[in-house]
């Protein structure tokens, strides 16, 4: 990924400039006060309406905008203060999180992770490097992985109904990366039960060959699996015994994170 410096010495030619007119259409429109017509958006922006329309038709789409019925005109949804409401309650669970992954990584003497779901899949938000440095190609920050085959999608699985899961696996499916991938909806269902009795999940070289990882789960205030922080090795590290000795502190510390986004624990579980 180019370093900021980079994209900002970047030419026209070298940056999508599509992107950056879909952009401005945002930006044009979410500084209006009221819907907006198609002419009068391609004047503001001096782009040819079909571009417009083109542009007006993807944000449909991904439901960003709307048309009103009556009028024919076009407006901005919600949608982004969505986002901007899930930005800034992450970038709370990361600032929470970050000391105690700290301590999670010194524990296991591996890297610790924080993730989040994103477009039904686990996203990267924070990690620790263990003190060999060496992490695994998904574990940066920012990068996506699979739901169905790593220890925290499990547990974010919890929070999905059966019909939810039937469309996850529809849309993203259950690609097969190492002989160890749960490539079935039975099997994966079976996983996510285990790991809400468990109270924590593993990644059994899913993923990643070699490679092993038990997370646990981040709740909020309303109980439900918000985020998941992780423990990542090699599995000639990551043995039964190394994770088995470990296991309580490191529940306690998810816990603790829990607490302090306002999850009561038992009590809270028996109230509901």
């Amino acid at each position: 990924m180019p370093r900021r410096t980079e994209i900002e010495s970047m030419g026209p030619t070298q940056t999508n400039l599509s992107s950056e007119k879909l952009l401005s259409l945002m930006e044009v429109m979410s500084g209006l006060s009221e819907p907006a017509r198609l002419q009068d958006l391609s004047r503001e922006l001096q782009m040819n309406s079909s571009t417009v329309l083109r542009f007006l038709a993807a944000l449909q789409r991904k439901g960003y905008a709307a048309r009103d019925i009556d009028t024919g005109r076009y407006y901005l949804t919600f949608k982004l203060c969505g986002m901007a409401q899930s930005i800034s309650a992450n970038m709370s669970i990361r600032n929470i999180s970050l000391p105690f992954l700290r301590s999670v990584s010194r524990m296991f003497g591996e890297s610790a992770n924080l993730s989040i779901e994103y477009d039904m899949s686990v996203m990267y938000v924070e990690v620790v490097n263990g003190p060999s440095k060496t992490l695994v190609s998904t574990q940066r920050i920012g990068n996506i992985a699979p739901m169905h085959c790593t220890a925290v999608g499990k547990l974010l699985l919890q929070n999905y109904t059966p019909t939810q899961m039937e469309q996850m696996i529809a849309v993203k499916g259950l690609a097969r990366y190492t002989s160890a991938t749960l490539t079935t909806a039975q099997g994966l269902m079976a996983a996510v039960e285990e790991a809400r009795r468990l109270g924590y999940a593993y990644d059994n070289e899913e993923c990643e060959p070699g490679v092993r990882c038990v997370a646990a789960p981040v709740r909020d205030y309303t109980g439900q699996v918000v985020a998941g922080i992780s423990v990542s090795g090699p599995t000639a590290r990551m043995t039964d015994a190394h994770i088995g000795a470990n296991l309580p502190a490191f529940l306690e510390t998810a816990e603790e994170i829990s607490h302090r986004l306002g999850w009561r624990g038992a009590e809270q579980e028996q109230t509901q």
